[in-house]
């Protein structure tokens, strides 16, 4: 494997850049995060109307997550690269119909994500902030959400991991990112496919584990964190109480 990596480690990481378009593990990565961040937008979005107390708002949401939880990622992809040439007469290349596949999906995943969080803070931070004279969205805006998007932080990073995993379905429709890099290597190296899938799993173990231990040292942080901020919020209500007036 030593020699396998000696040989062919620039073209695992970029595949042909900068001679031809950029590939492998650098792909792979830059598409998992740029889906991701595109997608948080949308999940925010959807997540606030699946919590939303108009039923006009809430139930065509719901209906969508609830369809597209139901579909598999690989139809989702065939869709956005074949559906959609045929009705914008235009076709797709294969980085932006993965894109467009990974932010519809990890939006609606998102959403639920935003859903939890925001259902996760006590109900009195929201009649504290309506009792103040704030609307629901203005609530919303500067008092729930804010909350919920930090208690979210260690639910990212694990959607960005699963996120990672699912650019290796771009291998259908011939995106160059790791997972057909390494097809393309064994091509080339026919007789060593455990050596090269064995380099596969092993980057995909690190950069996943690696990943997962960070959100679990996030959660444990954010956790930790609350523990101490949950009493001095307590001495000072108590201080405010007992406070002549």
């Amino acid at each position: 494997m030593t020699e396998l990596i000696d040989t062919y480690w620039l073209y695992f990481l970029v595949g042909q850049y900068p001679k031809g378009p950029l590939g492998g593990l650098a792909l792979t990565v830059l598409l998992a995060a740029l889906a991701l961040v595109l997608a948080l937008p949308l999940g925010v979005v959807l997540g606030l109307a699946r919590v939303s107390p108009f039923r006009a708002i809430r139930w065509p949401v719901t209906a969508l997550v609830y369809v597209v939880r139901g579909i598999p990622l690989l139809m989702v992809i065939f869709w956005a690269y074949f559906f959609l040439p045929s009705v914008t007469g235009h076709k797709t290349e294969q980085f932006s119909t993965m894109l467009i596949a990974l932010v519809l999906f990890d939006g609606v995943y998102l959403a639920e994500i935003v859903r939890a969080g925001i259902l996760g803070i006590p109900r009195g931070q929201f009649e504290c902030a309506r009792s103040l004279g704030l609307g629901y969205w203005r609530t919303m805006q500067l008092v729930i959400l804010p909350q919920a998007l930090r208690h979210m932080l260690p639910s990212l990073v694990n959607q960005f991991v699963a996120t990672i995993k699912e650019t290796s379905l771009g291998y259908i429709i011939g995106l160059t990112e790791v997972s057909f890099i390494a097809a393309q290597i064994n091509t080339q190296v026919f007789t060593r496919a455990p050596e090269v899938y064995g380099l596969l799993a092993l980057t995909y173990f690190v950069l996943c584990f690696g990943l997962s231990r960070f959100a679990y040292w996030l959660e444990q942080r954010l956790a930790r964190r609350a523990a101490l901020v949950r009493p001095k919020a307590a001495v000072t209500t108590l201080q405010s109480l007992k406070a002549p007036t």
